[in-house]
């Protein structure tokens, strides 16, 4: 696996990210699109499935920290 840039690409939320848990978001990288593992970059957020999102930070193979791209 190339070493991507993740930091800034959009996602969605497929399984809700939150403190406590260990969510899901796919994102468009490499040519397609990938399910990473998923928490959330301010810890006491909780982020729906179906939530745009934004990559703050990646932990190589398949974590990442995320933000909702959008107010609410």
């Amino acid at each position: 696996m190339d070493d991507a840039p993740m930091v800034g690409l959009m996602g969605r939320v497929t399984g809700t990210v939150g403190p406590g848990l260990v969510g899901e978001v796919i994102v468009r990288v490499r040519g397609g699109a990938e399910h990473f593992l998923a928490y959330p970059a301010a810890g006491s957020d909780r982020i729906e499935r179906g939530t745009v999102v934004m990559v703050v930070e990646y932990l190589p193979p398949r974590t990442v920290y995320v933000t909702a791209a959008y107010d609410a």
